[in-house]
């Protein structure tokens, strides 16, 4: 009598579980493009050229912040758009091999986490300095005393702070020059515009599991925390009599989020259904 209605408690029990993981990942997953989104706002690049024109144009702040979310909105709109084209792949892939689609996909989010680290490995070797601290990296038969190691290691120390120095001084001097509102406008839209957030179209991907609803609710979340990240950070420096800093963040963001894409795609692989 109770076995009918035993099966039945099972499998229902199972959907249950079945949804509760889903929602778990795709939670996950929106934390993940959050974390995504605002690590990219905080590249000097997206916020510094406002700080700097803004100071040449004599803008107040309210001013300053406007122009900053709409270029930060045609940022948004452009890696959208890449994003229509990945999450359309996406959905076809997943309505042809449904049951296949999470190893696909949490394969393919694994290989590009492992894409950003080897970049970041090739990128900064020798860059291993942590709040003044030495280098953690064996140099074996290439460094055969201290010395020689102290070398190495402040060479690429320097090398390193050189480059970024190199870079603010850029941005500082190509957006310093005084020009008409509407032409300094439509240069920062445009800076911002064609340059998407490349490491966000990996997370549409792993989204087209949850279809188009999905993929419009990881926009908003896009949206939000890049135009949030870098009209926020525009309107602390501006507050300031000094730029903010985020060297870590801007060194150190092709680890973190390959980290973060690592074990998303683990947990796609071994709970998504």
């Amino acid at each position: 009598m109770n076995g009918p209605n035993g099966s039945q408690r099972r499998w229902h029990t199972s959907l249950e579980t079945a949804a509760e993981m889903n929602n778990a990942v795709f939670i996950t997953l929106i934390v993940t493009g959050f974390t995504v989104a605002f690590l990219h706002a905080a590249i000097p690049t997206h916020w510094l050229p406002f700080v700097v024109a803004a100071r040449a144009q004599r803008w107040d702040i309210a001013k300053a912040l406007v122009v900053t979310g709409v270029a930060g909105s045609g940022h948004v709109l452009f890696t959208t758009a890449l994003g229509v084209l990945v999450a359309g792949g996406g959905i076809a892939l997943n309505a042809k091999w449904s049951r296949a689609f999470p190893i696909i996909a949490g394969t393919a989010l694994i290989l590009v986490g492992l894409v950003y680290l080897v970049r970041q490995l090739k990128g900064s070797h020798g860059h291993v300095h942590l709040f003044g601290g030495h280098s953690h990296h064996e140099h074996g038969a290439h460094l055969h005393h201290y010395d020689s190691h102290e070398h190495y290691d402040q060479h690429d120390h320097d090398h390193d702070h050189n480059e970024e120095r190199l870079e603010i001084e850029t941005i500082e001097r190509e957006w310093s020059r005084r020009g008409s509102d509407w032409a300094v406008i439509v240069g920062l839209f445009a800076l911002l515009t064609f340059s998407p957030c490349e490491a966000f179209l990996p997370v549409f991907l792993i989204g087209s599991k949850y279809g188009w609803f999905g993929f419009a609710f990881l926009s908003a979340v896009l949206a939000t925390a890049t135009v949030a990240g870098m009209v926020t950070f525009t309107w602390l420096t501006l507050l300031g009599s000094q730029r903010l800093h985020f060297e870590v963040l801007d060194k150190y963001e092709a680890v973190i989020v390959g980290g973060i894409f690592c074990l998303l795609g683990v947990l796609i692989i071994l709970f998504e259904k």
